[in-house]
């Protein structure tokens, strides 16, 4: 592989673009180390688990643009583009992935608000008196 793969992840209002590259390992999600923009354990290892899937932690260079979302459709939407870019590097990664769940794309996402409604299912408090 001499340049580099390009994918997109979607997660809710999360759009992930990545740039894996032959490498050593580095994560770097929008300009800084992908462990300083995802403090807590649980995202590191949303964005990790492709690799760890495959045992490939130390071969790509990763290089992703996101943005849309909170923190965790951004994790989710970055390992479903990670997911895709390695199924470009190499098909027969695709089963393993696969039955990890990781090439599917999540459709769930926020219900949208209807009139007369507080939110998308709660009504206004009733009063009886």
């Amino acid at each position: 592989m001499e340049k580099q793969k390009n994918a997109v992840g979607r997660r809710k209002e999360a759009v992930a673009r990545v740039y894996m590259s032959k490498g050593t390992g580095n994560i770097t999600v929008n300009d800084k180390e992908y462990k300083a923009y995802f403090p807590i354990m649980y995202l590191q290892n949303q964005v990790e688990l492709p690799f760890k899937t495959l045992d490939a932690m130390s071969s790509f260079d990763v290089v992703v643009n996101v943005q849309g979302g909170g923190p965790k459709g951004q994790a989710e939407a970055i390992k479903m583009a990670i997911s895709r870019a390695l199924c470009e590097v190499n098909p027969e990664y695709r089963p393993a992935l696969k039955k990890e769940g990781l090439m599917t794309r999540d459709p769930r996402s926020v219900e949208r608000k209807k009139f007369g409604k507080a939110k998308a299912r709660r009504s206004f408090q009733f009063s009886k008196r």
